[in-house]
C-alpha cells in the first residue's frame, strides 16, 4: 500500500465530506485528490482495504471502503475506453490482470470482465463470461464459472464454488449496510442468487435456482428455528414452496404458496459430490 491504512482512511473521509459538504465534482479534483481514489483501487486490488469485515461472528460493513468506491464514481467523469478493439464508455476502466497469471489464477477471454478495484485471490478461476465489480473481493481458489455476477463490494471467500449463472447482488448504498457475503467452502448450484446483504456460511451446499435473499425464510432443520438473512455454516439448503397467509383466493384453487429455503445436515455424499471439480484446479 502506498499510504498507511489509517492515512488512506483519512483521506477518503475528508474527500467524502468534501463532497458531501461542497459539491466536489470531478471538474474540481486536485492532484492529490485524484491520487487518493486511485491509491484506494490499488488498494482494493491488493485485497489491503475491504468493503466488509466479520467481527466477533458478524459480518459489517467497513463504511469508510464504502464511500472510496461511490467517490471512484462521484468524482470520475465517463469517457469512451478501448478493449478488444471495442470501444465503450465508463468512469472506470478494466482491472490490470498481469498479476492474476503470477498467481496461478486464471481468467478466460472474450467475456471475462474484471473491473478496476475488484480483488481475485490465487489460484482462482474465471471463466468467460463472467463479471466481477468494484469492491468484490474473490478469494483464493474459488471457481467464478460461465454467466456468473460478483456484485459491487460482495465477499466470496476461499474455495468458493459459484455455479454457472449465478448472480452475487452488490450492496453499495447505504454505506452502513453489509454486502453479500459467502464464506469459505462454499458450493451454490447453478442459477442461485444471493441478494440483499444475505450471508452464506461457510462449507454449506446450496441446490441450483435457490434464491437467498433476507425476506426469504430458511427453515432451518437442524436447530428447528426459522431464520432470516443467513445460512448457517455447513447446510445443505434448496428451494421449496410453503403455503402463504393469502390460502384460498376467489381466483384461483389450491391456495396460494411462497418460496422458502430448507437447510438440513450436510451429509457426506453431498459434499463429496460438490468436490468433484477440484480436478480443475489442479
Amino acid at each position: 500500500m502506498s499510504r498507511s491504512y489509517d492515512a488512506l482512511e483519512a483521506d477518503v473521509e475528508d474527500l467524502w465530506e468534501r463532497v458531501q459538504t461542497d459539491g466536489l465534482g470531478p471538474a474540481d479534483l486536485d492532484p492529490a485528490d485524484a491520487d487518493t481514489i486511485d491509491a484506494f483501487l490499488e488498494a482494493l486490488e491488493a485485497g489491503e482495504v475491504r468493503a466488509a469485515e466479520k467481527d466477533a461472528g458478524e459480518w459489517e460493513a467497513v463504511e469508510w471502503v464504502k464511500r472510496g468506491v461511490l467517490l471512484n464514481f462521484s468524482l470520475r467523469e465517463t469517457q469512451p475506453r478501448e478493449y478488444g478493439g471495442v470501444t465503450y464508455h465508463d468512469v472506470l476502466p478494466l482491472r490490470d490482470t498481469a498479476d492474476l497469471g503470477e498467481r496461478g489464477t486464471r481468467n478466460t477471454p472474450d467475456g471475462t470482465t474484471i473491473r478496476r478495484g475488484a480483488y481475485v485471490g490465487s489460484d482462482a478461476i474465471l471463466m468467460s463470461p463472467a463479471f466481477v465489480n468494484i469492491g468484490a473481493h474473490v478469494g483464493d481458489g474459488t471457481l467464478v464459472d460461465s454467466c456468473d455476477t460478483v456484485g459491487s463490494c460482495a465477499q466470496i471467500g476461499d474455495d468458493v464454488k459459484l455455479g454457472a449463472n449465478t448472480l452475487i447482488g452488490g450492496v453499495l448504498e447505504p454505506v452502513e449496510d453489509a454486502p453479500v457475503v459467502v464464506e469459505d467452502g462454499v458450493s451454490l448450484g447453478a442459477g442461485c442468487r444471493v441478494t440483499s446483504g444475505f450471508v452464506v456460511g461457510e462449507n454449506s451446499v446450496v441446490g441450483e435456482n435457490t434464491l437467498l435473499t433476507p425476506r426469504i425464510p430458511v427453515y432451518d432443520l437442524v436447530e428447528e428455528e426459522v431464520i432470516y438473512g443467513h445460512l448457517p455454516p455447513e447446510r445443505r439448503a434448496f428451494t421449496r414452496f410453503v403455503e402463504s397467509s393469502i390460502g384460498e383466493h376467489d381466483l384461483f384453487d389450491g391456495g396460494a404458496y411462497k418460496p422458502a429455503v430448507v437447510a438440513t445436515d450436510l451429509e457426506a455424499s453431498t459434499l463429496e459430490a460438490s468436490q468433484r471439480e477440484e480436478a480443475l484446479r489442479e
